[in-house]
């Protein structure tokens, strides 16, 4: 995804914490302070992990098998160069309790086999 397609989808994120609080306050004519600042922040929430798993995944280092076999990080154990062997999902939890979920390169030392799967 290039950077005019993040800022598009972004945008609509934007858009609906917007129209949705602009409804929920329509419904909820009484609410009080603490109440309005709640339903806020549980949209911008869900909007932050959003545009932060778009980030990531926008990352080069998301996918070790675009990297240039030279830029590839080092194994710890003996510092042969690591090779991508598949992709797996890896969920986190963000602030304000939102899921994201990163599709991420398990990495694996062609020498002594110890294998790696990047934290989020």
């Amino acid at each position: 995804m290039d950077g005019h397609e993040l800022a598009v989808g972004w945008r609509q994120v934007t858009e609906d914490i917007l129209s949705g609080m602009a409804e929920w306050r329509q419904q909820h004519p009484t609410a009080t302070l603490r109440e309005i600042e709640d339903a806020l922040d549980a949209r911008w929430a869900v909007a932050r992990a959003r545009i932060l798993q778009d980030a990531a995944l926008a990352s080069a280092a998301a996918d070790l098998r675009r990297a240039n076999p030279e830029a590839r990080p080092s194994c710890p154990t003996c510092g042969e160069r690591l090779e991508a062997r598949g992709q797996e999902d890896r969920t986190l939890t963000t602030h304000g309790n939102q899921p994201l979920t990163l599709r991420r390169t398990r990495a694996v030392c062609p020498a002594c086999g110890m294998g790696l799967f990047p934290p989020g």
